[in-house]
């Protein structure tokens, strides 16, 4: 059973069509899949992420996913500022980098569908004040965004 539903299947085909320029790449971090539970270290919605970037990238030739495991690859992890899974990486022509902690269900699924294609394009539709007051930065700024489920 699909998670996206066929109609929103196809609108987002479309809209990736419309609005994807260049290659986007998700990297995946999850666990190993296992019979065994081990307290504490379970993700009890890697699978459900999982399953739910195989079918956004099968719609469109210019999203491409990469699974790692989080425990075998804990450099790389580390390297990439991911504590916890599932976490999703965003690469593409974005200058910084977009990261998602948890799976990208609800409200958060729309925001995903923005960030892929602001990564695809390099750019955001930010003010062009907001630009004026960024521009200014000195450091580097890192920013984190929580939500809860409802």
């Amino acid at each position: 059973m699909a998670i996206i539903p066929q109609q929103d299947q196809e609108y987002l085909k479309g809209l990736f069509a419309e609005k994807l320029e260049h290659p986007v790449m998700l990297r995946f971090y999850t666990q190993r899949q296992s019979v065994l539970s081990v307290p504490g270290q379970e993700c009890g919605t890697c699978s459900d992420t999982h399953a739910l970037l195989n079918e956004l990238v099968a719609l469109s030739d210019k999203l491409t996913l990469e699974v790692h495991d989080f425990v075998a690859e804990q450099e790389q992890a580390k390297a990439e500022g991911i504590e916890e899974i599932p976490a999703i990486v965003l690469e593409g022509q974005n200058k910084g980098t977009v990261r998602f902690i948890g799976v990208p269900a609800g409200y958060e699924f729309a925001t995903l569908i923005e960030d892929l294609i602001d990564v695809s394009r390099g750019t955001t539709s930010l003010q062009p004040s907001s630009r004026e007051v960024l521009v200014t930065l000195e450091k580097p700024v890192h920013i984190k965004v929580f939500v809860t489920p409802t």
